[in-house]
C-alpha cells in the first residue's frame, strides 16, 4: 500500500486492553505516530470510555496537540474534534426510541434463550448508548482476564449477533469487545464512520489505512475491511505497538 495519510483505529483489543487505559508504551507510540499523521479512533465504547482509556492520559502528555485527532465512539455513529479546548460534537446518529425498545428486548431474550445471561455480572449488561445499545455478558466493568475465559473463540458473541440480527433486519447487529454486542442503525457503522471522515478530512479511504482486531466477517471492524479500506489485522495492543513502532519512522 501508498503510505497511509491518516491512520485509523479500533481501541479495546487493538490500541488496549479491554475498557482499560493505554499501556504507558503504547501512549508513547501513539503519541509519536499523532506527531506525524492525522489519527482517528473509531470503536464500539462510548465517549466516555474514550476519555478513560485514552483522552486523559494524552492530555497529561506535554507538547501534544490534538487537533488532528479524530474520535468517533459508539462505531462511528457519533465524532468528535477538538475545537476551543475541548471536545465538541460533531454528528450523533441516534437510534429512536422504538428502535431502542426492540433492540433491548431482543438482545436480552436471545442471550437467555442462548444461555448467555450470566448471574455474576460486573456492571450493566444493556446499555442504551444514544445511537447504539450495547449488550455486555459480563458487565462493563469485569476484569480482563476473566472476559478473556468468557469466550475465546468467539463462537458466543458470533452465535448470539447471529439470533439477534435475524430478529432485528431493520438495524445493524455487529460483534463488539470480548464480551459485547453493540446494535446501531442499519448501515450506521464504522464504514459509515469511515466515508464520513473521508468526506471531513478529504483524505480518500484508499489513502488510509485502518487497525483493528475484529476483521473477520463476524466482527464490527469488517464493515471497514469490506469498503476497501487497506487494514492490517492485530491480536492485542502488543501487536500493534510493534506494527507502529516499524511504520512511524516512515511517515516522518
Amino acid at each position: 500500500m501508498t503510505t497511509p495519510r491518516l491512520v485509523a483505529f479500533d481501541l479495546d483489543d487493538t490500541l488496549a486492553p479491554s475498557k482499560s487505559p493505554l499501556d504507558p508504551r503504547m501512549l508513547e507510540t501513539f503519541a509519536s505516530l499523532l506527531e506525524v499523521v492525522p489519527v482517528a479512533v473509531i470503536s464500539g465504547g462510548n465517549f466516555h470510555q474514550f476519555e478513560q482509556q485514552l483522552v486523559t492520559p494524552l492530555r497529561d502528555r506535554e507538547g501534544l496537540t490534538l487537533e488532528d485527532l479524530h474520535l468517533l465512539p459508539t462505531c462511528g455513529t457519533r465524532y468528535y474534534r477538538w475545537q476551543d479546548d475541548d471536545w465538541a460534537l460533531q454528528y450523533a446518529e441516534d437510534l429512536t426510541d422504538e428502535q431502542k425498545t426492540r433492540a433491548l428486548a431482543a438482545i436480552e431474550e436471545q442471550a437467555k434463550q442462548a444461555g448467555y445471561w450470566e448471574e455474576r455480572t460486573w456492571g450493566d449488561i444493556l446499555e442504551d448508548r444514544g445511537s447504539q445499545i450495547t449488550f455486555s455478558a459480563l458487565g462493563q466493568a469485569a476484569p480482563v482476564d476473566v472476559k478473556k475465559q468468557w469466550d475465546p473463540t468467539g463462537e458466543k458473541k458470533d452465535h448470539l449477533r447471529r439470533l439477534v440480527q435475524e430478529q432485528l433486519p431493520d438495524l445493524e447487529v455487529r460483534s463488539g469487545g470480548s464480551t459485547s454486542i453493540d446494535i446501531t442503525r442499519k448501515g450506521i457503522d464504522k464504514a459509515y464512520g469511515m466515508r464520513r471522515l473521508a468526506e471531513i478530512t478529504g483524505i480518500a479511504l484508499e489513502d488510509m489505512l485502518f487497525v483493528g482486531d475484529r476483521l473477520d466477517p463476524e466482527g464490527n471492524d469488517y464493515p471497514v475491511k469490506a469498503l476497501g479500506v487497506p487494514c492490517h489485522a492485530v491480536q492485542g495492543w502488543e501487536d500493534t505497538d510493534a506494527f507502529l513502532t516499524e511504520l512511524v519512522p516512515t511517515l516522518r
